[in-house]
């Protein structure tokens, strides 16, 4: 009998930082920075990061432990399967692998919207118009093409993919140094005032945008079979991204607060562009930092293309999802169907135009904070009932960063329930919550009939 296919050791520790780095930055800190700073104030949005960034580190300390106890790819689904069983691990892969989709369908809708800054009143060939916002055929073009671009490469290989992904985070790291560095130099601390808006009502708007901002992380643990390093490396260099990211939002809150008054961030489109521009008294610094957020964009699509195909992958293989998503590329030896299947959703993204962006954020943000809170739960079910399971890398002695994530985690989760500040949009982000629920709950009820088994076994359904 052939030997199974099985993913390759081909990630650096480089590789795994810069892969989860590039995942948090993205595109969010270019296009959001003035809605923060005008929601909460200059030091309000600060808080909401502090608070925001304590609750990804106590969830980024549960993924550590357990990303460097279970090596596997799929993460979520392999810890929570240990933990607490079948079902659960269902519903917590299902539900991060709606947060992937929409970073990488988000990115497929941001990536012509940068254009529209760089290129003012370019589009041509009205489609249709959606939410008040009209499509054109070039402006679908541009993200379709680099959907395709972006699925092609993670296709061929995940080492190009990852080189691919250094470069571009460098790119970002590099820019958004350069905004921090000119508020430094440049920045009118007059600005900063006032320093807060709306007092709690501000914090928690932008407390709400944090899961989806800081989503990526959790990108290690989906690739940790691919990691060729030792397993406690794969905690350190998971919680070090995090720190870094929640530095990075800090200083870029605090930047552009320097670089803009509050009659600048009233009229501006683009915050952090027209606050370089400002502080260096020059609109090419803002190109350069629209550079930086292409940069971020293709950096999120890239890294949520690799984690969510490896949670498809990993689901498939034990038998949750048709054995299709399960297989590896003959050559190539890439989960290439889930590729395939993320590319795809991403290709099609853009013809739901520019309003599609809010959705997907929302939609998305909800399936991660649900899987966050089944991860933290399971963290603190193995730790009672696994205690001397080897964890190369320990959260702390006791299981107290597991109880903190798990308060923090519920809350968010009903922040986006109805009534409350960040409640999904009726009708288009429960439309898109409810598909993707129904579609979940058609493979969830095949799964319990025993329709799916192991990839490789012989009675494994093609599709």
């Amino acid at each position: 009998m052939e030997e199974e296919q099985k993913l390759k050791k081909v990630l650096s520790r480089f590789d795994l930082l810069f892969l989860a780095l590039g995942a948090m930055l993205g595109w969010g800190w270019v296009v959001l920075s003035g809605t923060w700073i005008t929601s909460a104030g200059s030091f309000g949005a600060v808080i909401a990061f502090a608070i925001g960034g304590f609750l990804v580190i106590c969830v980024g300390l549960n993924y550590a432990e357990l990303a460097s106890a279970m090596p596997k790819a799929g993460g979520e689904h392999e810890y929570v399967h240990r933990a607490l069983g079948e079902n659960m691990s269902f519903i917590a892969s299902w539900a991060i692998t709606l947060g992937y989709v929409s970073v990488a369908t988000f990115e497929a809708v941001a990536l012509p919207t940068v254009i529209d800054y760089l290129i003012p009143d370019y589009q041509s060939g009205y489609l249709w118009t959606v939410a008040g916002w009209d499509v054109h055929l070039n402006w679908v073009l541009i993200g379709t093409g680099g959907a395709l671009i972006i699925t092609a490469l993670n296709y061929i290989g995940l080492k190009q993919a990852a080189a691919m992904q250094t470069f571009f985070t460098i790119v970002i790291i590099g820019v958004g140094l350069l905004l921090i560095f000119g508020s430094g130099l440049h920045g009118d601390p007059s600005n900063l005032a006032p320093t807060f808006v709306g007092g709690a009502g501000g914090i928690m708007a932008v407390l709400v945008m944090v899961p989806f901002l800081f989503v990526g992380f959790d990108v290690i643990p989906q690739v940790a079979e691919e990691a060729n390093l030792p397993q406690r490396q794969i905690g350190m260099f998971l919680v070090v991204s995090v720190i870094g990211a929640i530095l990075f939002y800090l200083a870029i809150a605090l930047g552009v607060g320097l670089g803009l008054n509050q009659e600048q961030l009233a009229v501006t489109e683009l915050a952090s562009a027209d606050a370089i521009a400002s502080l260096f008294g020059s609109d090419l610094f803002a190109q350069i930092l629209i550079i930086g957020g292409v940069a971020g964009i293709i950096t999120s699509w890239n890294s949520f293309i690799i984690g969510g195909s490896r949670v498809l992958y990993a689901m498939a293989k034990s038998g949750m999802l048709p054995a299709w998503f399960g297989r590896l590329h003959p050559k190539f030896n890439t989960p290439s169907n889930a590729v395939l299947f993320i590319g795809v959703l991403s290709m099609l993204a853009p013809l739901l135009g520019r309003s599609a962006l809010v959705w997907i954020v929302d939609a998305g943000g909800l399936g991660i904070v649900v899987a966050y809170f089944l991860v933290a739960l399971s963290f603190i079910v193995l730790r009672k009932r696994e205690p001397n399971m080897e964890r190369p890398f320990r959260a702390s002695k006791s299981p107290v960063f597991g109880y903190l994530a798990l308060v923090l985690s519920f809350g968010f989760v009903t922040l986006y329930l109805p009534g409350m500040p960040a409640s999904l949009i009726w009708p288009y982000e429960w439309i898109m919550f409810a598909a993707w629920s129904l579609v979940g709950l058609f493979f969830f009820m095949r799964m319990r009939k025993g329709v799916y088994k192991e990839v490789g076994t012989d009675k494994s359904e093609t599709f």
